[in-house]
């Protein structure tokens, strides 16, 4: 069976010139040409072309769909490469989203929106020694505070969702806080349990009993920690300090963990006692 160019595009749903611009371009070749010279395809020009209009809507570029209409490449090799340049293009959209999302929230000065842009954009080779180097500022090369250094190092999936891309933005940010290094430093260094919540379980018992901070029952626990009160003031100082809350919160959203249980009524009650 033989088909002109317009019986082609009304069969395929492409326009006319679509299909002679196939035609020019050797893609679907005619069959034969009619005694007034207009070209005449048949069903293998008809299975092309809608090969081809798929291809297209797929968003595969011409010289990609000649390879593939010609043999020289199967549909199924074709869609894997196109797959991975696809992931690719979603990962930064998804990443310029998250930026945009952060900026439009805090309303973000230009400087602030060309930092968070960069810190958005580092490799994970990148990211890793920006991580390695703040928790190694904050916790020095400590032994025994190793494991705590890995309980607290975001790892950014290879799919990130959006969430935990903004998530990551925020936090890069908090990593290049000197502020925050320090609280973090003072909490390594001014208690003997590190950055442990050993000393605020010894304590979430009353909390939850409904001891007043001020009674002489709390002020018996208290003396039961054996600690230094003045340190211990200032530990509490740094452990109270929203950015490391928000830090958790965030190292918890990048990593996919459950959301870490607020440590506030059980610091606000301690630094009461103390006070």
């Amino acid at each position: 069976m033989r088909y002109s160019i317009g019986e082609l595009a009304r069969r395929t749903g492409l326009t006319v010139k679509a299909v002679r611009f196939y035609s020019d371009r050797g893609l679907v070749l005619p069959a034969e040409r009619n005694s007034a010279g207009h070209r005449l395809y048949d069903g293998t020009a008809l299975a092309r072309l809608d090969l081809i209009r798929t291809l297209r809507e797929l968003g595969l570029d011409l010289a990609t769909i000649r390879r593939v209409v010609d043999g020289e490449a199967t549909v199924a090799d074709v869609a894997a490469r196109h797959v991975e340049a696809l992931s690719a293009q979603i990962r930064l959209l998804r990443l310029r989203r998250a930026v945009l999302t952060v900026v439009a929230e805090r309303g973000s000065t230009p400087e602030e929106t060309s930092l968070m842009n960069q810190l958005a954009q580092l490799s994970d080779t990148e990211r890793r020694r920006l991580v390695d180097d703040f928790l190694r500022d904050a916790l020095g090369d400590r032994p025994e505070l190793a494991g705590i250094a890995r309980t607290l190092t975001p790892e950014l999936p290879d799919h990130p969702e959006s969430a935990q891309f903004e998530a990551w933005i925020e936090l890069a940010e908090l990593t290049q806080d000197a502020e925050f290094r320090g609280v973090l430093r003072r909490l390594a260094d001014d208690h003997p349990g590190g950055l442990r919540r050993d000393l605020t379980a010894e304590v979430r018992t009353a909390v939850d009993a409904g001891v007043a901070p001020d009674s002489p029952e709390a002020a018996e626990i208290v003396d039961g920690l054996g600690r230094d009160p003045g340190r211990l003031r200032a530990w509490l100082a740094a452990a109270r300090d929203p950015r490391r809350a928000r830090y958790l919160e965030l190292l918890a959203i990048v990593n996919g963990w459950a959301a870490p249980e607020s440590l506030a009524p059980t610091l606000d009650w301690l630094a009461e006692a103390v006070s």
